[in-house]
């Protein structure tokens, strides 16, 4: 089987309401997508979604990796040597791993249409769904309390907490929260590196008493010291995650020398796709600790992506796996389903998605 043909084109995905975070507002996502053709009659999509702040990437970066480099190294390969394509690619684009995370799904894509299985069962299998999270962004208390009511209203079961810019705000919204969901709901949080270790502190003592299953990223992923110093100092009451301080596999080692953290983030596009997003998973639990796929802002197509590394990997105990949901454009929106908080992939093979 070799590769003919690649197309690659943006697409700009459009939220129903602005989305605020500890360091940017958005109110629309510039995705990257793109299509490989073989010669079998196979084609396989994958999309890209950046975050500047997380990678250093932007749209026109993504766009000079996917054309100048990627397209003509792919063109006359074999698709199904995909491991020592993607670690060619890795070394060619060493600091763009959301550009090689599309070359990746598309790649992985193909392989499960070529097996003719759901990339998930090919991959492991491990479940053949799982629980994700619903985020919801900063905004007033009352506003994040009535959010939570109506996502729980929709059959949700986990919601991701965003906060970082006042401790304060985010130790009431989490008190309040938990008064109007129940003791059944699962509450995560997420500070994006907004906090000072003094601020996490605080924060993690309500974290602890709403019964939070972790904290996110709390402080500066240049600390990465802090992760373990932050457990130590609160006597491990929440477990502390990494997430923004973990690119690739390499970073969870750097994050164990400097102390350790209990939980890591896998997202796709900050590993360069499936290939290095199940390395991360097996050196983190190698290590004892488990994993969380997340996500950018980005396309339901991402989604499906990230959602069979999830299915795959038994190691994998928590996702958030939501990107898609609030976009009102998204052509990809239906690459997965979402059931009473439980996401499905399409039992098709590959990624279980086709323009």
């Amino acid at each position: 089987m070799k590769i003919i043909n690649c197309e690659v084109w943006p697409v700009t995905l459009t939220l129903e309401e602005p989305f605020t975070i500890a360091y940017s507002t958005m109110e629309t996502a510039i995705n990257y997508f793109i299509r490989i053709d073989t010669d079998a009659g196979i084609s396989g999509f994958g999309c890209s979604a950046f975050d500047e702040e997380v990678t250093g990437e932007n749209e026109h970066t993504v766009d000079r990796a996917l054309r100048d480099v990627a397209v003509p190294m792919l063109l006359g390969e074999d698709p199904l040597s995909y491991g020592a394509l993607l670690e060619r690619l890795h070394r060619q684009l060493p600091d763009q791993p959301t550009a090689m995370a599309s070359v990746d799904m598309a790649l992985f894509d193909i392989v499960g249409k070529k097996a003719g299985m759901p990339l998930y069962q090919l991959l492991g299998g491990a479940r053949s769904s799982i629980l994700s999270s619903i985020t919801i962004g900063i905004q007033p208390v009352d506003d994040v309390v009535k959010k939570a009511t109506q996502w729980v209203g929709r059959g949700y079961k986990a919601l991701k907490i965003k906060g970082g810019v006042s401790v304060e705000d985010d130790m009431e919204k989490l008190l309040k929260v938990r008064e109007v969901v129940g003791s059944d709901i699962h509450l995560y949080f997420d500070a994006n590196q907004g906090y000072s270790r003094e601020e996490a502190l605080q924060c993690i003592q309500v974290l602890h008493r709403v019964r939070a299953s972790f904290i996110e990223q709390p402080c500066d992923k240049r600390n990465l010291q802090l992760l373990d110093t932050l457990r130590r100092d609160s006597n491990n009451k929440v477990p502390v995650m990494a997430d923004e301080a973990v690119l690739g596999p390499e970073d969870v080692l750097k994050v164990i020398a400097a102390g350790g953290a209990d939980l890591f983030n896998i997202k796709l596009a900050k590993t360069g796709g499936i290939w290095r997003a199940m390395k991360l998973d097996a050196v983190a639990s190698a290590y004892g600790a488990r994993t969380m796929v997340g996500c950018m802002d980005e396309a339901g197509l991402g989604i499906a992506a990230g959602l069979h590394v999830a299915l795959s990997c038994p190691n994998v105990r928590f996702a958030d796996l939501d990107g898609h949901v609030e976009f009102i454009d998204d052509p990809s929106y239906h690459a997965v389903r979402i059931v009473d908080g439980y996401v499905y992939p399409n039992d098709a093979p590959g990624l279980g998605f086709s323009f």
